[in-house]
């Protein structure tokens, strides 16, 4: 048995992080604090958002201490000694004055049973006043800053328009982790034109960087987005499952086994989904990526180090 999973997994599973960690059930709960995006604010934003993750629009004026009893209350029903980790989701989160996120940040974390935070932002939403305080903010709870990396080459960044390079991400990435802090990376599969290769350097960069975590989407075209039109006007090759499932292996086998793999596909809305359809049958992706990594006999980390068992 792979060492860093509790579910006969064969890459190191975040259930396994946070039950090795707190000894017990944690739950990330999502949470919109109605920021914005640079991105989208000085333009279109990147060619695969939704709107600018309208997503969350039903929550887009809620109370944040409401949103988190609303499923709090919800897990309680069936976990009721559970911890949780308030996850700031939507759009950047860190793209407002450190005061505003101090006082977002800490109503969340002054709630009972709150063991941490995760923070999804951008590289270059990132100021040295908020490195300050998020470098205080680690000393006292566990916390995670989730980047968008979704490719290493700064050729597809540019098309998706991203907003950012690569050096510019690596750059941040050093400075948080010169204070301690947890980074997960947010990985895109199947961008235009990029071959498998490009998808495997992806990993393999991250890895280089020494990342906590990675979080690996397979890419959604979404109705309404550039990215739709884009495909409809020039259709670009889109991954098969079985295309999808081999990369993402093989993404695994050059992360270091230590890395925690925080999400593995998505599940995009059906009703805004254009292609693929497969990604509709999430756990069905889920189950033949471990029926196929058995098969093959391969586990995380087995083109960087010896795994342990």
């Amino acid at each position: 048995m792979f060492l860093y999973t509790l579910d006969n997994k064969r890459y190191h599973t975040l259930n396994y992080e946070y039950q090795t960690i707190f000894h017990k059930k944690v739950f990330k709960v999502s949470l919109n604090a109605n920021f914005s995006c640079p991105n989208f604010q000085n333009g279109s934003g990147c060619i695969f958002c939704l709107h600018g993750s309208n997503d969350y629009d039903i929550t887009k004026n809620q109370d944040l201490i409401r949103q988190f009893y609303e499923v709090k209350d919800i897990v309680e029903r069936k976990w009721p000694d559970s911890y949780y980790i308030g996850y700031f989701q939507a759009n950047t989160n860190t793209y407002a004055p450190v005061a505003v996120l101090k006082e977002k940040f800490e109503s969340i974390l002054a709630l009972d049973n709150v063991v941490g935070l995760s923070i999804a932002t951008r590289s270059d939403a990132i100021t040295k006043e908020c490195l300050d305080y998020l470098e205080d903010l680690n000393k006292r709870t566990y916390l995670t800053v989730e980047l968008g990396l979704q490719s290493s080459k700064d050729e597809t960044l540019s098309l998706i328009k991203r907003g950012h390079d690569v050096e510019n991400f690596k750059n941040c990435v050093l400075e948080l982790k010169k204070r301690n802090i947890r980074v997960v990376a947010h990985i895109i599969n199947g961008l235009p034109y990029e071959t498998k290769e490009d998808m495997i350097t992806t990993a393999k960069f991250l890895n280089d960087l020494k990342v906590d975590g990675v979080k690996i989407h397979m890419l959604s075209i979404l109705k309404g987005t550039e990215l739709a039109r884009l495909y409809q006007e020039k259709p670009f090759p889109i991954l098969t499952k079985e295309e999808y499932i081999d990369i993402v292996i093989e993404q695994l086998e050059h992360l270091d086994e230590k890395i925690v793999i925080h999400r593995i596909t998505g599940d995009p809305k059906v009703e805004d989904l254009i292609a693929p359809t497969w990604l509709i049958k999430k756990f069905g992706v889920l189950n033949d990526i471990d029926k196929e990594m058995v098969r093959r006999n391969v586990y995380q980390g087995d083109k960087v180090n010896n795994h342990v068992l």
